[in-house]
């Protein structure tokens, strides 16, 4: 221990400088719970009640709160969002990867997500949106058995130390009041 501080010393409290540290510019934000990822003991998604995809669109649309339904595709809030408004488009079918659906799916897939920014914009005036999909695990697909893609409203400033320090996520809306505003402008 160094002597840089007795009443460090005394309490037994030691000293950053007595440890080994390379100097590389960078900070470090440890994250052990994305372990469960890459050694892969995450559950993994069955079709049916295991999955949360296939589940979704067998309850009503308030409980499943899912926004919009079509023949092929339908559109779901995020349970975990990244910012109020965060959507999935998935296919109704259980398939993992963007090439395993139909032309149909795809181009209700495609139209699904252009109305889903339309709606966005209409009900929360976002200034630009993340869109994309994570396909298998090691891509940090959530859901990797169920192919699903994420639309997220951004705005300046919606990232801060809250989420990085505090692991917390301030949303000023509730899922269900903007599932339903969304539900309320989506064309029929």
């Amino acid at each position: 221990m160094t002597s840089e501080d007795p009443d460090r010393q005394s309490a037994g409290i030691e000293s950053a400088t007595d440890f080994a540290r390379v100097d590389d510019g960078f900070e470090r934000l440890w994250t052990p719970h994305r372990m469960a990822y890459i050694e892969g003991t995450r559950p993994t998604a069955e079709a049916g009640d295991g999955c949360p995809f296939c589940a979704a669109p067998q309850r009503t649309d308030a409980d499943g709160l899912i926004v919009a339904r079509g023949e092929l595709c339908y559109v779901v809030m995020n349970l975990f969002p990244y910012n109020p408004g965060h959507l999935l488009i998935c296919p109704y079918r259980h398939v993992p990867l963007y090439v395993d659906l139909t032309d149909a799916e795809t181009a209700e897939f495609t139209a699904m997500t252009k109305t889903a920014l339309r709606s966005l914009t209409t009900t929360s005036s976002p200034m630009g949106f993340n869109i994309g999909m994570n396909q298998g695990n090691v891509a940090g697909a959530g859901v990797a058995a169920h192919l699903h893609q994420h639309v997220v409203p951004r705005w300046g400033g919606d990232s801060n130390f809250l989420p990085i320090i505090g692991q917390t996520k301030a949303l000023p809306l509730l899922l269900e009041d903007v599932r339903a505003r969304l539900a309320a402008v989506w064309p029929h």
